[in-house]
């Protein structure tokens, strides 16, 4: 099946007033910190990709669709677990009672409009702490035949949650009545990503090649435990920023990944905070190769 296009994306990320490509983290409306160092980041594919299968807040919406016991169009509802097929399209777990399950079993092919849009909130407190959102705008189909048992498989692979223990049970057997659990596939038309690194569109066909971050399952943990047990060799990273840097202001590592650490440094006003990127001295893959970095890191700003 072709992918097709011009599904609007959600009207929330942009102004009627102002121009389409406004982000949603002005700096002037809301003091977000954007990097300005020349460092190395993921993709926008590897980011949106990375997002999919983190543990970030993710609603569904079903433009323009309606319940027959609704008046409204179809608002949020929260898929339990969702994942990335190798070809691209997006495999979300709902329950079977939700409008989104209720729609697609009744939509006609592929007719069935939506819109995933994931919120990414930093784990540690500060300000302005959503640190980005991606929106990814396709057609919803129930997943069914053969292709039920692959996709609960890689779901069951990238989001091991208890919802999934009884899907084997549903697979091989028929329901009488509604299941508890369905899973719906989003064949993606239009992605679009707002994040700390900017505001870009996604190419759809990109993001079946784009790996997630591999740091992705651990970082939540990771980032607290920095925060709590390591916050003053985080501050002591200041040192490394030559004039920027000054002594004194409040340091919060705020995310990493493969290639690095990005620590939000505070002081007395709005205006003198700024995100500054720490590069690791190569990409780590696993727990081990980031505790190496981070040591570097940290013996590089004892010095």
């Amino acid at each position: 099946m072709s992918r097709p296009h011009g599904i609007p994306l959600p009207s929330a990320r942009r102004s009627s007033d102002s121009n389409e490509t406004e982000s949603a983290f002005d700096d002037d409306k809301q003091g977000q910190p954007r990097p300005r160092e020349g460092v190395r980041q993921l993709t926008g594919a590897e980011r949106v990709r990375t997002l999919v299968e983190s543990n970030a807040s993710v609603s569904l919406t079903l433009p323009g669709a309606r319940d027959s016991h609704e008046s409204e169009e179809l608002g949020t509802g929260v898929p339990a677990a969702r994942t990335v097929t190798p070809d691209g399209d997006v495999i979300l777990l709902v329950s079977g009672e939700s409008a989104a399950a209720r729609a697609a079993a009744h939509a006609q092919d592929d007719d069935l409009t939506a819109v995933i849009e994931i919120t990414d909130v930093a784990p540690v407190s500060v300000p302005h702490r959503i640190r980005g959102r991606a929106w990814l705008a396709g057609w919803l189909t129930p997943v069914r035949g053969d292709d039920r048992a692959v996709c609960a498989a890689l779901l069951a692979e990238r989001r091991p949650v208890g919802e999934l223990l009884g899907m084997s049970e549903s697979l091989d057997a028929p329901h009488s009545g509604r299941p508890a659990w369905m899973m719906l596939r989003l064949e993606v038309g239009e992605i679009s990503v707002d994040d700390l690194w900017g505001a870009e569109n996604v190419d759809p066909e990109d993001l079946a090649g784009a790996e997630p971050d591999p740091m992705v399952a651990h970082e939540t943990e990771l980032l607290q435990h920095l925060h709590a047990a390591h916050g003053d060799r985080i501050a002591d990273l200041c040192g490394l920023l030559g004039p920027r840097g000054a002594r004194g202001m409040r340091a919060v590592p705020l995310a990493l990944d493969r290639l690095g650490l990005r620590v939000r440094f505070s002081g007395a006003s709005a205006e003198s905070s700024f995100d500054a990127r720490f590069d690791f001295p190569e990409p780590v893959t696993n727990i081990c190769g980031l505790r190496r970095a981070v040591h570097h890191l940290f013996s590089a700003a004892s010095h």
